[in-house]
């Protein structure tokens, strides 16, 4: 098996930003070279997530307020008790996305669908500088 790959990096706001990922995800495969095999897009930090979605202004205040429901920032979360912190609800909601995804290649185009694009979700409370790895395997 050949692996390669790169980095992307993104300045973001924090809060919940979403940020579309798909084009520097499609650079790093189109300089890989690879023609079949499959892309593995990881992002590092524990209040991070990365999935797939259509990235549309609707979509995005829809995902938006989904996690709100599920991990809301004003609940009183024994991690923010415990720690003097302010970010617990960061932590779960990156927990139920989850750090990455894999995509197929095929004649090294990735095989999203029309609607979906690779996403990056910075749910931390401050704004971050976000690395992105991008591995991609033949």
């Amino acid at each position: 098996m050949a692996v390669s790959g790169g980095m992307l990096r993104v300045e973001t706001a924090g809060d919940g930003q979403i940020v579309d990922l798909t084009e520097g995800v499609r650079s790093i495969v189109r300089t890989s070279g690879v023609e079949r095999g499959v892309a593995v897009v990881f992002a590092r930090g524990a209040t991070v997530g990365v999935t797939t979605m259509e990235y549309e202004p609707g979509g995005v205040q829809d995902l938006t307020e989904l996690l709100e429901q599920l991990a809301p920032r004003a609940h009183a979360w024994a991690h923010n008790r415990l720690n003097g912190d302010t970010n617990a609800h960061a932590h779960l909601r990156a927990a139920l996305v989850g750090p990455s995804e894999s995509v197929p290649l095929i004649e090294g185009e990735l095989q999203l669908g029309t609607w979906q694009q690779i996403v990056l979700l910075d749910f931390d409370d401050s704004p971050r500088r976000r690395e992105i790895s991008v591995q991609v395997l033949s």
